[in-house]
């Protein structure tokens, strides 16, 4: 599974709920609610000041070790 940017949080979250720390990490502790799963990646980084490209690659590090 490649994670990309555009990705919609919730469906990353779908996948696999261990990935739930990274957002925690950038600040994104509202993960349960409606527009925090439904934004992608990209936003979600910009709504909290996260660099996407660190997050991505992150997510991408967890998930290939999956």
């Amino acid at each position: 599974m490649k994670i990309t940017k555009d990705m919609i949080v919730g469906e990353v979250l779908d996948i696999d709920t261990g990935a739930a720390k990274f957002f925690f990490e950038i600040g994104m502790h509202c993960l349960g609610c409606p527009a925090s799963r439904g934004e992608s990646i990209e936003q979600a980084c910009a709504v909290h000041g996260a660099d996407v490209e660190e997050l991505v690659a992150k997510l991408n590090e967890y998930f290939a070790d999956k």
